[in-house]
């Protein structure tokens, strides 16, 4: 992340030419609590999905999944091994229209080595943030030099690198937690925390650790997003193929099967008359089915939106056809261009005084934060996908300028689902959690379902995360 104090980590974690080893960094506090790294290795597999989930345009129908183990020790010996898990998500990630599929995931499991050679290769004693904080500049430097490799005609972006350090970085968390035998919401106090939050972001939190911004214990509840893709159908008339798996195939099916009360609905951003018609229909389909319930709707364009002239027309419409159906609406998710630099006119202020309006795509630091902010960004969508040691420094930084704060995920199945919902358990006033593995990908749930029936079960519309409280990340 792209923090004040960025430009000391980069003179401390300077690479090796070849090797891509990082250099030792001696922290200024010797804490016996801190962690090695002792060894660090990963594994891939490969999922299909039931059906294809369309998203900004493009139709996904198969997930690459990372899963990393990680051994540490403490400075007294003390051993532990943490896990961590996370889909590649290179549509999503790195989204190219010249470079195919099997090109960009090519590139982000290349990355991966060279990430998993760079952190074992790091020695140094440190909290799991510091880790991060000190490797994430090598894994930027990798990156570069893995597209100079490929010949590829893009960059990888920073979003893409730090999707694909995210397992990486939660499985160091994971062990951090277990090796003190205590969940990781537990780990971020001053007892284990040696800098204060200044250090990673700025001086307005001189003195405050991340235990002031995260609850350490889960809160029993936490609403779940069904998400309606592109291509998903929502009225009988649209289901073109009916999936006779025993698992619902329509919007209202849906509904009932998880006794939903919060959709998120995919939008084309490039179809105003389609736009404005699928809400309207998701919102006559809930209301039909429960019509007692006070549904919630985040609207997501995938960053497709042309300009902020398009979000308004959308919104004033849908309120003219639906006054309920737009007063549903609890957040606008990243509507337009993610490269906030290069349209500095998208700003957001119009829109945000109808709705809140979320940054995903564009959220990879700190700096990036402050620019939305200043577009007229009003919320943040964490993410597991960007590193615990992220979400974490962005839920305080959240919090502490009142941003509306929700949790997005990336069709996470399994542990990645655990961690995903376990951050909107543990920071206060995130409004619910995206789940839509159990649509697209069932199968890579089904071995997570009777440890934790409350996730992977849902029956009520929303997650039952009591179990969330194990060692670590709670999820192994």
């Amino acid at each position: 992340m792209k923090f004040d104090s960025r430009r000391s980590f980069l003179q401390a974690a300077s690479l090796l030419s070849g090797g891509m080893v990082v250099q030792a960094f001696s922290f200024q506090t010797i804490n016996t609590t801190n962690i090695r790294i002792e060894e660090i290795s990963y594994q891939l597999e490969e999922h299909q999905y039931r059906a294809p989930y369309k998203f900004g345009g493009v139709p996904v129908d198969r997930a690459t999944i990372i899963n990393v183990t990680c051994r540490v020790r403490t400075r007294n010996g003390k051993t532990a091994t943490g896990f961590g898990s996370m889909p590649l998500g290179n549509v999503w990630a790195f989204p190219s229209r010249t470079l195919a599929y099997d090109t960009t995931l090519g590139a982000m499991k290349v990355l991966a080595a060279r990430i998993n050679k760079i952190t074992a290769s790091y020695q140094e004693y440190g909290h799991p943030i510091d880790i991060n904080t000190v490797l994430e500049p090598a894994y930027l430097q990798a990156a570069i030099e893995v597209t100079k490799e490929l010949k590829l005609d893009a960059p990888i972006p920073k979003l893409c690198t730090i999707v694909t350090a995210s397992a990486f970085d939660a499985a160091i968390h994971d062990a951090f937690g277990k090796v003190h035998a205590r969940n990781v919401y537990q780990t971020y106090g001053p007892d284990l925390m040696a800098k204060d939050l200044s250090h990673y972001l700025t001086s307005d939190f001189k003195g405050e650790y991340l235990n002031r911004y995260v609850m350490t214990k889960p809160r029993p509840r936490v609403f779940m997003y069904h998400s309606v893709g592109g291509a998903d159908a929502v009225l009988e008339s649209e289901l073109t193929n009916r999936l006779n798996d025993g698992l619902p195939n329509t919007l209202a099916e849906w509904i009932k099967y998880n006794n939903l009360t919060h959709i998120k609905i995919k939008l084309q951003g490039d179809d105003l008359k389609w736009d404005i018609e699928r809400t309207v229909n998701i919102d006559r389909v809930a209301n039909e089915t429960r019509p007692k319930i006070d549904w919630k709707f985040c609207v997501d364009f995938n960053e497709r939106c042309p300009n902020i002239d398009y979000l308004l027309e959308y919104l004033r419409k849908v309120k003219e056809l639906t006054p309920k159906g737009f007063a549903r609406i609890q957040y606008i998710e990243q509507p337009t261009a993610r490269d906030l630099k290069a349209n500095r006119q998208n700003v957001m202020h119009e829109a945000n005084r109808l709705r809140p309006v979320v940054i995903d795509e564009s959220l990879v630091d700190l700096e990036s934060l402050f620019l939305a902010r200043e577009m007229g960004y009003t919320g943040i969508a964490l993410k597991a996908c960007k590193g615990q040691s992220q979400a974490m420094l962005m839920a305080a930084a959240g919090q502490k300028y009142k941003m509306f704060l929700c949790v997005q995920d990336l069709t996470c199945p399994g542990a990645s689902l655990l961690h995903s919902v376990s951050i909107a358990a543990h920071v206060p006033g995130v409004s619910g959690v995206e789940h839509n593995s159990r649509q697209y990908m069932p199968a890579a749930n089904k071995p997570w379902e009777a440890k934790f029936p409350g996730i992977f079960k849902v029956k009520d519309g929303s997650f039952d995360t009591r179990k969330l409280n194990g060692l670590g990340l709670g999820v192994m």
